[in-house]
């Protein structure tokens, strides 16, 4: 016997063999995307009287975030194939990403990668970033890169007239940039450069120590106020002690190299006369609103094919847009795509070659990739894609 379906069904708008409302899959969802699985029955009950179990949450809440992930992939390459205009960009844009870490069944940690979009309002030390939004998800830099491109392109980062780009020293931070708007302003965390010299207080001075405390607090007046050649020359001099252990010496040269290569990166007074904020709370934020207050409570532990589904989710609601986007989703869920995108398969990198601390230098000239908010024909979306086209 094949398949058959109830015209009842059809006309109440429900899922293939569910007895929900529409109305109620929407709630159960929302509510299983933000609260654990166990505590939605008893809300469910409280407020409208229908009885549902945990596992069935944890169902329609796993489908919905599937869907919504599949609609949020098919969004981006519909963007590489029509390249449509984006919308206007604001004045100045601020870009920042980061990344948290996410506990997996059988003990295993995982980063997820998270981007905050904002846009730049204040002046001075007044400034901050407004009307934020967020992209999250679980997977390699290239390819968390690419599918970003739906919320960049949204928020007009390739129209904006300046993107300040304020991030911590990885790699991936860097060529996320590259990739959305080469031409930004990029900055570095000023929390995050204080922690490297905090690092370097109290393995010179000692833990807790006054000595550390003050070196440190020289050290963040300096760098603040535009004396960054300030700061380098003392840790020169500190790494020319004696007495010093070689862990201590090697740190003390680490840090120096780290802040002397990227001291374009860190003219923190220059940046706030232009009205440029210098730290990237925003994302750091955007980790604790969108993964870790709903993926890291007491004794959770996800299956990897979870976690973007659930990612997917806490986007929509962190982003305000649960309204606009929920029908998407559930049309997905209605009307599956008989082909659904491709799920990437990680590249497994090759590790870098080892390398010797590079001698400052001046940063390099960056081919345009965006002229007049459109890609050339250099772009990287015009250039290939980390998914497998599909047949």
């Amino acid at each position: 016997m094949g398949t058959g379906f109830s015209p009842l069904d059809e006309r109440l708008g429900l899922l293939p063999g569910s007895q929900f409302t529409p109305w109620l899959v929407d709630s159960i969802v929302c509510l299983g995307a933000r609260l654990p699985f166990g505590q939605v029955p008893a809300l469910r009950a409280h407020f409208t009287g229908v009885t549902v179990s945990a596992e069935t949450v944890r169902r329609l809440t796993e489908t919905a975030g599937t869907a919504a992930v599949a609609s949020e992939m098919a969004a981006v390459e519909g963007l590489e194939q029509t390249l449509p205009d984006p919308p206007p960009g604001p004045p100045v844009q601020q870009l920042s990403v980061d990344g948290a870490m996410v506990p997996l069944v059988g003990g295993e940690w995982a980063e997820a990668k998270t981007l905050a979009v904002g846009t730049v309002t204040g002046t001075g030390d007044a400034v901050r970033a407004t009307e934020l939004s967020y992209f999250s998800r679980l997977t390699d830099a290239d390819t968390f890169g690419w599918l970003a491109t739906g919320e960049t392109h949204r928020r007009g980062t390739t129209t904006a007239r300046t993107v300040v780009a304020v991030v911590d020293g990885a790699a991936w931070c860097q060529s996320f940039i590259d990739l959305h708007r080469p031409d930004a302003v990029r900055i570095l965390d000023f929390p995050h450069a204080l922690e490297h010299l905090g690092a370097v207080a109290q393995a010179v001075f000692g833990p807790g120590t006054v000595a550390a405390s003050e070196w440190l607090g020289i050290q963040a007046t300096a760098l603040r106020h535009g004396q960054e050649g300030a700061v380098l020359a003392p840790l020169m001099d500190v790494a020319s002690l004696g007495g010093l252990g070689n862990e201590t010496r090697h740190l003390v040269t680490r840090t120096h190299a780290y802040l002397a290569t990227r001291r374009d990166q860190i003219q923190y007074q220059v940046f706030v006369a232009a009205g440029y904020p210098i730290g990237s709370g925003c994302v750091e934020s955007a980790n604790k609103v969108v993964v870790e207050a709903r993926l890291k409570g007491p004794g959770m532990h996800w299956a990897r094919s979870n976690v973007d589904p659930m990612l997917a989710l806490r986007t929509v609601i962190a982003n305000d847009r649960w309204t606009e986007v929920w029908p998407v989703i559930w049309e997905q869920l209605r009307h599956p795509p008989r082909h659904p995108p491709l799920m990437p398969v990680p590249p497994i990198a090759a590790p870098p070659p080892a390398r010797t601390a590079p001698a400052p230098a001046p940063p390099r000239p960056r081919a345009k990739t965006i002229v007049d908010g459109r890609p050339t024909a250099d772009h990287p979306w015009r250039r290939s894609s980390p998914y497998p086209a599909k047949c």
